[in-house]
C-alpha cells in the first residue's frame, strides 16, 4: 500500500475565500492556487485600474510562494483571465519583473473574458 504524500493548506494575511477553500494548497512537491482575486489586501476592494489589479494578483502569488517556503522560480505554469484582449499588455511589465530570463520562464496561457482579472498558478516546490 502507498502512502499519499500530506496536504497543506496555504493561508495568507490580506486574500482568503469567503468558503472553506485555502488560498493555495500544497501536496507533496506541487503547489496549486485556487482562483486569485484582484482584491486590495486585507479587504474585498477591487481597485478600478487593470494596472492595479494585476500589481495585487502579483503581490499576491508572492505572499502565496513565501507561505509555501518557495520562491518565483518554482512557478511551472501561471493562467490568467483578463476582460479585453487588450488587457493582455498589463501582464508583461509584472511577467518580466518576476521571469526576466527568456530560457526560463514558466508557461502562461490568458484567457480573455471576465469582469476583472484573476489568475492561478502550479508550481513545483521541491522534494517533501
Amino acid at each position: 500500500m502507498s502512502t499519499s504524500p500530506t496536504r497543506r493548506s496555504i493561508e495568507i494575511e490580506g486574500l482568503s475565500h469567503l468558503t472553506a477553500i485555502p488560498v493555495a494548497t500544497k501536496i507533496g512537491s506541487l503547489l496549486v492556487s485556487s482562483v486569485i482575486a484582484p482584491f486590495n489586501p486585507g479587504t474585498r476592494d477591487v481597485p478600478p485600474s487593470i494596472d492595479e489589479q494585476v500589481s495585487n494578483i502579483f503581490r499576491h502569488v508572492g505572499k502565496m510562494l513565501e507561505a509555501a517556503e518557495t520562491d518565483w522560480n518554482a512557478i511551472a505554469k501561471m493562467e490568467f483571465w483578463v476582460p479585453t484582449p487588450g488587457d493582455r499588455a498589463a501582464l508583461e511589465g509584472p511577467w518580466l519583473t518576476h521571469f526576466p530570463e527568456a530560457d526560463s520562464r514558466p508557461a502562461r496561457h490568458t484567457h480573455v473574458g471576465g469582469g476583472n482579472v484573476t489568475a492561478s498558478f502550479l508550481a513545483w516546490v521541491g522534494d517533501s
